[in-house]
């Protein structure tokens, strides 16, 4: 994983929940490739299709709010989803992205900013969000080092097994 991402933009509302990210009745199947068909599957039946190529999602406030299931991200991860931006997240949420390694960061106004297909470019590091198409520029939350290696490893257990082997 790269520290800067670019994609076209996939614009969802506010208070996007894990049941909508991921409904229910897909938790039983455990390949996150066969979650990925199922991502946002109640809010837009076109949506798998969309994300093939890679595309960075923007929300609005609490996004991934509910339940903890941390299958939630992983569909979006395996289905092509490059970075969610929002404005603001549930904080397990937020949480089980980093674990799982797909970059989330907050950044104040960018929902009512972008348009969908706008395309973006993002970096992690620096804390910006750039929208290509209408040549705005947005501070975003930086992201720590430590953060940025978990990402750059994969995720947190990826990260874990990097460290173990190096002692």
């Amino acid at each position: 994983m790269e520290s800067k991402i670019r994609a076209k933009a996939a614009v969802l509302g506010n208070n996007i929940d894990t049941d909508v990210i991921l409904p229910g009745k897909y938790l039983i199947l455990v390949d996150p490739y066969d979650l990925a068909q199922h991502a946002l599957a109640g809010l837009d039946e076109h949506f798998v299709d969309k994300a093939k190529g890679g595309i960075i999602i923007v929300g609005g406030k609490n996004f991934g709010c509910g339940s903890s299931r941390e299958q939630a991200p992983l569909a979006l991860k395996y289905s092509g989803v490059k970075c969610v931006i929002a404005e603001s997240f549930a904080r397990i949420f937020y949480r089980n992205s980093i674990n799982i390694g797909l970059p989330v960061i907050e950044c104040k106004g960018i929902h009512d900013a972008v348009k969908e297909g706008d395309e973006l470019a993002v970096d992690l590091e620096a804390g910006k969000v750039q929208n290509l198409t209408t040549k705005n520029t947005f501070e975003a939350t930086k992201l720590p080092p430590s953060i940025m290696e978990i990402l750059t490893d994969g995720g947190l257990i990826e990260n874990l097994r990097k460290r173990m082997n190096k002692k």
